[in-house]
């Protein structure tokens, strides 16, 4: 409804790429649990049982592909795994060892709660946190999904389509959900495309749960770890090896940034800091480009700064020290032409270059600037001259237009 599914393309390159690289590692180690047992990790045969199962599982998924694709790689995967375990007797531990999946269909029913503004304050704040990790999330896997399939997909759809499916599922006693890295790779792997994968795929698992959750319980666990390893190789950006010694060192700290705080805390934290990161860098760096060049009349005598680069609070300062206030002219230009106001801070920095002059009894005339510009000016606002057919029109970040 908001459309804040476009906040999105804020999320640069790198942070995506420790995002998925990050969302990888978390996969893997989490397989790792599956190798420990109340006494330790496993050993001897009950190791080589499961290793050898999970090799079989990644060999199918990844050669079946080459010789047809009329089913896919992984149910045959699963399917052949389970039915070896189950003929060889093998001692694996299996979904049933783990928890019973079989269920019923959940009843309607509104949820029994105080509706007071006390509730509201418990409950609004867990709220945003979830409804924000979700779509974050969420419309990361949009963007990794369309990079896979080469296609564009509609954010804001995204949005609207996971809210309404998380209010309804919370009056079936059903637990918020957001899009999966995983499952969206493995469905896009087996030749998934368009909603209609995504619909078989939840019909099949309801009818696993009250149909034949029997069966489901005796795949082994081997085997899934299997078939997420292959997730895990598949999802794993390896290209980024490469990109760390020909990409900035910045970019390369800020992605490495996200995948670690990524895989010790989590997704939404590292998306929101690998931003903040990716901003100050940005802001560092167009700081440092604001420059003048200066020529002088030698008729009038009237020195002329030409401003190049953006102006804005992280280059304010440089702004300053660019003028030689003391070695400068009676009448002084500064020409706005070639570079850009961006926000308050600017319009300060040009109100104070203003004092300054006029404090020295030098007079000082800006040209180039917006209306916008002129508007917000208070000391320099009676020193801006106006050319209409040569002055730029954009406008500036400044509460004072709201």
């Amino acid at each position: 409804m908001f459309k804040l599914g476009k906040f999105i393309r804020l999320v640069p390159h790198p942070v995506f790429l420790g995002f998925v690289n990050g969302l990888a590692m978390v996969i893997f180690l989490a397989q790792l649990e599956h190798f420990k047992t109340a006494e330790g990790w496993v050993t001897n045969s009950a190791l080589l049982v499961m290793g050898g199962l999970i090799l079989l599982t990644m060999a199918i998924i990844h050669f079946l592909p080459k010789l047809t694709t009329a089913i896919p790689s992984t149910l045959v995967a699963i399917v052949t795994g389970s039915v070896l375990a189950i003929v060889l007797n093998l001692d694996t531990k299996t979904v049933g060892d783990m928890a019973s999946i079989s269920g019923n269909l959940p009843d309607f029913a509104i949820p029994n709660i105080p509706f007071t503004l006390e509730t509201l304050y418990i409950i609004l704040p867990y709220s945003i946190i979830l409804a924000l990790i979700g779509l974050i999330e969420s419309l990361l896997t949009l963007n990794l999904v369309d990079e896979l399939t080469e296609t564009t997909g509609k954010p804001n759809k995204e949005c609207i389509g996971q809210g309404v499916a998380n209010t309804v599922t919370g009056f079936f006693g059903g637990m918020g959900g957001c899009a999966m890295v995983g499952q969206s790779i493995i469905n896009i792997k087996s030749g998934g495309r368009g909603r209609l994968s995504g619909f078989v795929a939840g019909s099949f698992l309801l009818s696993f749960i009250l149909l034949f959750s029997q069966y489901i319980e005796q795949i082994p666990i081997a085997v899934l770890v299997g078939v997420m390893f292959i997730v895990v190789i598949g999802t794993f950006e390896w290209c980024s090896f490469k990109l760390i010694s020909r990409v900035p060192l910045a970019d390369s700290i800020v992605g490495i940034s996200v995948a670690v705080i990524t895989v010790f805390t989590d997704l939404a934290i590292a998306v929101i800091v690998g931003v903040l990161m990716s901003a100050i860098v940005f802001s560092w760096n167009h700081a440092k480009q604001i420059y003048t060049e200066t020529s002088i009349d030698e008729k009038s005598g009237i020195k002329t700064y030409k401003l190049n680069g953006p102006l804005f609070f992280a280059s304010a300062q440089n702004f300053q020290s660019l003028f030689d206030l003391s070695q400068d002219p009676n009448e002084v230009y500064v020409d706005f032409n070639n570079s850009k106001v961006m926000d308050h801070s600017a319009i300060k920095a040009i109100d104070k270059l203003a004092e300054r002059y006029q404090k020295a009894g030098k007079i000082l005339h800006l040209i180039h600037l917006t209306a916008e510009c002129k508007l917000l000016l208070k000391t320099a606002k009676g020193l801006v001259e106006v050319n209409v057919l040569e002055d730029p029109t954009y406008h500036v970040a400044d509460d004072k237009l709201a």
